[in-house]
């Protein structure tokens, strides 16, 4: 923890991040200050991403000063920023009372991704993910997923911006989805970040009673981490599976009537040696799909030191995917982005930094 950290811990206060529009113009009309003054502040800390009170010059004296004194502007501190070959950043971020996440910035041609955490660590325990071994500290708010997005956008290349945001990284969303809730509804808020609901991925093992309150939040894409087509597999590579199996997360999509009505459901499907990759495994897959609008993602194996697993060799991959678009089914083979600075889907641990790296400080000094 940083000093600064460590000093905005003793004396913590409510972070004007953790509210939505509607809840931020609830919470000025208690404190007597007219409504369009919270859509003020939201476009100065999302829109200009100022953090300070007294630079909100069009906001009365009086109440820049109430906001410094009683309210928390700042979430987190960059602990250090890991760039991969490829482009790909990693951030290391630190809250307020120690606890670390990452997030991946993911730069294209045509669009920029960033992948966002919600939890400390994760309660899941997926065999193959790194995350799962960190074992489950805490829920992230919604200020602290939020400011995630500002940290990585400050590292963006001038003139870009940031057009996908994916609830992917480390965590299960549908854990905490309060916050993930309110997080979305400031990421598609026309006056904070103004992000189109079609942009934003949420991805869940299959939390199934939660699928459906997700889903009435706004109409953003679902992503179900499958990695399996046997109870027996899944079961070992993702424990959530003996509360949920594949039949009963199956159906509650199918009879879901939002799916219907929206864009397909990605299923990640990631390859391992072995244990998923059969010829008979590719040839089950379109059947417990039938009925679900549906598009799988086929991600090899992203080797790590928490995981005896490896990925299958390239031509078993081709083969995999080969019969998946034999039989129909819309599939895409992921391209691996970030694997060397351990930012790749599975690998996000908080480990020490392996390459060189660029703190926080050098960074904002570059800005």
């Amino acid at each position: 923890m940083t000093t600064e950290t460590a000093a905005r811990h003793a004396t913590r206060r409510p972070s004007l991040k953790d509210y939505s529009l509607p809840a931020l113009r609830s919470l000025f009309k208690e404190r007597g200050w007219p409504a369009y003054r919270a859509d003020q502040l939201a476009t100065w800390l999302y829109s200009n991403d100022v953090d300070e009170p007294d630079r909100m010059t069009n906001l009365p004296a009086a109440m820049r000063s109430e906001l410094d004194r009683d309210f928390e502007l700042r979430v987190l501190d960059v602990v250090e920023t890991q760039r991969s070959a490829d482009g790909t950043q990693k951030l290391l971020l630190a809250a307020f009372d120690g606890a670390r996440v990452e997030a991946v910035l993911i730069p294209e041609e045509r669009r920029n991704t960033l992948c966002v955490s919600t939890q400390v660590g994760c309660p899941l325990t997926c065999s193959f993910c790194a995350t799962g071994a960190l074992g489950f500290t805490r829920n992230l708010s919604t200020g602290e997923i939020v400011d995630q997005v500002l940290q990585a956008m400050r590292r963006m290349e001038p003139g870009s911006a940031l057009t996908n945001l994916v609830f992917m990284g480390m965590g299960e969303p549908l854990l905490n989805l309060p916050a993930v809730s309110e997080a979305i509804r400031i990421l598609t808020d026309p006056k904070a970040f103004a992000l189109a609901p079609r942009r934003i991925t949420v991805s869940t093992s299959g939390v199934l009673p939660q699928i459906r309150p997700l889903l009435e939040v706004a109409p953003i894409h679902l992503a179900v981490s499958l990695h399996a087509t046997t109870d027996e597999v899944r079961d070992v590579l993702v424990p959530l599976n003996q509360r949920y199996p594949i039949a009963e997360l199956l159906e509650t999509l199918r009879e879901e009537p939002r799916i219907h009505r929206r864009r397909p459901v990605f299923f990640e499907y990631t390859l391992m040696e072995g244990v998923n990759d059969s010829v008979e495994d590719a040839r089950r897959l379109p059947g417990l799909l039938d009925g679900i609008p549906s598009k799988v993602n086929i991600i090899p194996m992203n080797p790590h030191q928490d995981a005896p697993y490896r990925p299958p060799a390239p031509e078993v991959v081709n083969r995999f995917t080969a019969i998946l678009h034999a039989a129909g089914v819309r599939v895409t083979l992921r391209r691996d982005r970030g694997r060397d600075i351990d930012a790749a889907c599975g690998q996000l641990a908080n480990r020490p930094t392996a390459i060189p790296v660029a703190t926080a400080t050098a960074l904002e000094a570059q800005r």
